[in-house]
This record gives C-alpha cells, sequence and structure tokens, in this order.
C-alpha cells in the first residue's frame, strides 16, 4: 500500500510541525492572561494525530499544487475538531477524563468554561478562514475561501458532525445488534459517515478547494476521504477495545461500559479489522489515476487501520 520510496512518519511529522506552527500564531494573536483562551490553548495544543490538516495538506498536494495554501483551511479543520472533542468530553456526553494524555477540558477549567472555550474554537475557525492574511502565506483566491467556508461549515452542522453525534448518543435501540446485524450495520455507518466522516471528507475536499483543483479530481478525492473516514472509526471501536490506554491517551473498554453501538459490537472483532482493511484498499484504488504526489494520501489509508491510538 505504501511506496517504500515514500516515508509517511517524515511526512506526517513535517506536516503536523507545519499546522501547529500556524495554529500556535493564530493563538498568540489572543490576549494569553484569558481563561478563557488559556482553556482553548490546553485542548488545541494538548498533541494529537492532526489527521484531518494532514489530510488537507496531502490532498492539495496531490492535486499538484503548492499544498501551502490549504494551510487556512487545515488550521480551521483542527480547531473545529478540537471544539468537537472538548463537547464530546463533557459529562452530558460521553464524560471522559483524559484526552490526549491530558485532563480534559472540563476537568481542568471546568464544564461552563470547557463549553464556551469549545464555542470559542469553532467560531474563530470561520473568523481564520474569513481574514487569512498575516497569518499566512499564501492564501488562497476569494471565491475559494467562500467555497472553504461553505464545506466545512456544512460537514460540521446539523446535516453533517453535529447531527452524528446526536444519534451517537440516542441511538434507535431496535438498531442495536438484537438479530437484525444488517439493519444495525447500516445505522452504525449511517452515524460514523456523519460524525466522523463528513470531517474527514471535508479535509480532503478543501485541500482541493484550496488549490481551486478541476471537478474530476475532486470526486475521486471524496470517493478517496468517503472509505478513509468510516476505516478511521472502525479502527477506533477496534482500538477502545484492545488499545492500549498508554499510547492512546484516553481509557479504552469505555464503549462497552456504556453499552454503545460500534463496529466489534456488530460485526466481531476479527470481521471488523477485515472490513477496515477492505475499506482502507478502496480508498487506495480510488487514487488509480493520481500520480506519485498523491503517495501521502495512499499511505495515510494504510496507517489509519495500522495505528495503535
Amino acid at each position: 500500500m505504501n511506496n517504500p520510496v515514500f516515508n509517511l512518519h517524515t511526512f506526517l511529522s513535517e506536516h503536523k510541525a507545519l499546522v501547529n506552527v500556524h495554529l500556535e500564531k493564530i493563538l498568540l494573536e489572543l490576549d494569553s492572561d484569558r481563561k478563557l483562551v488559556q482553556a482553548m490553548t490546553h485542548s488545541l495544543m494538548a498533541g494529537g494525530k492532526r489527521l484531518r490538516p494532514v489530510l488537507a495538506l496531502a490532498s492539495a498536494r496531490a492535486c499538484g499544487k503548492d499544498f501551502t495554501l490549504a494551510l487556512p483551511a487545515a488550521c480551521a479543520l483542527e480547531m473545529i475538531h478540537t471544539y468537537s472533542l472538548i463537547h464530546d468530553d463533557l459529562p452530558g456526553m460521553d464524560d471522559d477524563d483524559l484526552r490526549r494524555g491530558k485532563p480534559t477540558c472540563h476537568k481542568k477549567f471546568g464544564e461552563a468554561t470547557a463549553i464556551l472555550a469549545g464555542d470559542a474554537l469553532l467560531t474563530h475557525a470561520f473568523t481564520i478562514l474569513a481574514h487569512p492574511h498575516g497569518l499566512f502565506d499564501p492564501v488562497p483566491e476569494p471565491q475559494n475561501l467562500l467555497e472553504l467556508v461553505a464545506v466545512i461549515s456544512r460537514a460540521a452542522g446539523v446535516n453533517g458532525m453535529v447531527e452524528g453525534q446526536m444519534l451517537d448518543m440516542h441511538p434507535d435501540r431496535e438498531n442495536k445488534i438484537k438479530g437484525n446485524k444488517p439493519c444495525s450495520l447500516d445505522h452504525l455507518k449511517n452515524i460514523h459517515a456523519l460524525k466522523t466522516g463528513q470531517m474527514i471528507l471535508a479535509s480532503v475536499v478543501c485541500g482541493a478547494v484550496s488549490v481551486n483543483a478541476p471537478a474530476r479530481l475532486r470526486k475521486q478525492l471524496e470517493v478517496y476521504a468517503s472509505h478513509v473516514g468510516l476505516a478511521f472509526q472502525v479502527m477506533d471501536d477496534i482500538l477502545n477495545v484492545q488499545g492500549d490506554p498508554e499510547k492512546m491517551g484516553k481509557a479504552a473498554g469505555s464503549d462497552v461500559l456504556k453499552d454503545k453501538l460500534t463496529f466489534p459490537v456488530v460485526m466481531g472483532l476479527g470481521q471488523s479489522k477485515a472490513y477496515a482493511k477492505k475499506l482502507a484498499d478502496q480508498a487506495v484504488d480510488a487514487l488509480d489515476r493520481f500520480d506519485n504526489n498523491a503517495d501521502p494520501l495512499r499511505a495515510i489509508a494504510g496507517y489509519v487501520i495500522n495505528r495503535d491510538r
């Protein structure tokens, strides 16, 4: 799946560092003495894979253009992703104590401040997209910036990630695994196509939009992203069963304790692993008309299903 000449570890490290530099620049424009900003910084700079921004940069590179044009979208995507994690960890949602190996935002700053820190990251992400000049060079064309706002807001909102979170919190109990596996699997796919898949899809699309890629390339990238997004969630469910909490930076086994609908529950652990590999292979197949510039995307599909955190 990986080109032996291409070093994914180096690519991820370099692009993660590039994203972090620009996230720090964004935060430096804010008053660090404010408790709200401290809470935002605590969660945003706590580490993490930075998968969504890296996917945006890799997508822009796959289109054969200057990938740094995708940096405003990459940072906005990570800010919105972090907001979703802060809210996901709240007592009224998944009620988690650890995230990225550190106390969750509400554990360190209190529930009210955590809610507001998430709100602030979400809204400030769109400020960055609307006014990227001074923080980024080069920046996408104005019409492309407007499309980025549309793509990300749609993916993150009422018909995307937020609806997926709602379904995940309140799944149709009749669709749970009670002798009706096909229905349960379809329901589960729908949850995660929204909750996880929409923002991963948006990340890949934003890379292409940032460099004004033609529609034919965007269509192939969308197929790639839809498979990678679902594979990512399948692997997340697997890691919750058998992952190492020290490596993951969060507790394992919580899905079982909360009686959540997951791929191992519906399909079993072995079939879930096979399904994740099938999805990753389908993602790579979608890139068959791309040249070596798409090697990072190809390698990321393999990384998604072979990761340990």
